[in-house]
């Protein structure tokens, strides 16, 4: 069996912190899937297209990473992807309770998918796309709270 997880959010953006969590798990699987799932609670800031050629450029040459969309369940995309394992940051407790929640509804409507958390490292604590998108809105400075080699001022109308 590969061992394939899924990594699912909006990623709007995709910042360090999510970053982070790729890279130290990337050892753990043979492929992880970053899943930019549509949330039609949340108005997007980029577009799924532009999220994904954000994602895809940042790991270019990294055969063990890929992103996809995806407009379903996050377990019907796992089952889709062929995903045993998913994997989930966790920046803060109250993090962990809602993740919690959610993975033990996911265990019961597809006991094959195991939920893996990661803590994110202290200094990524605070940063989530939420603030981030809100310095875009005001054209602040974001090049400390997202990867290096993701222009995203090239992603702003």
């Amino acid at each position: 069996m590969n061992r394939i997880a899924v990594f699912p959010g909006s990623f709007d953006p995709f910042t360090i912190g999510h970053e982070s969590i790729v890279l130290r798990a990337v050892g753990l699987f043979d492929k992880i899937i970053i899943g930019i799932g549509s949330n039609n609670n949340k108005m997007s800031f980029f577009t799924a297209g532009q999220r994904l050629e954000m994602i895809r450029s940042l790991f270019a040459g990294n055969d063990k990473v890929e992103a996809q969309y995806y407009e379903d369940l996050t377990i019907d995309f796992c089952r889709r992807v062929g995903a045993h394992f998913m994997l989930r940051g966790l920046r803060t407790s109250s993090d962990f309770e809602y993740e919690k929640s959610i993975a033990q509804v996911n265990q019961v409507m597809l006991p094959e998918v195991e939920s893996v958390f990661m803590l994110t490292l202290p200094e990524h604590t605070s940063i989530n796309s939420s603030v981030v998108r809100e310095v875009l809105r005001y054209g602040g400075d974001v090049s400390k709270f997202v990867p290096s080699n993701i222009n995203i001022r090239k992603y702003i109308q």
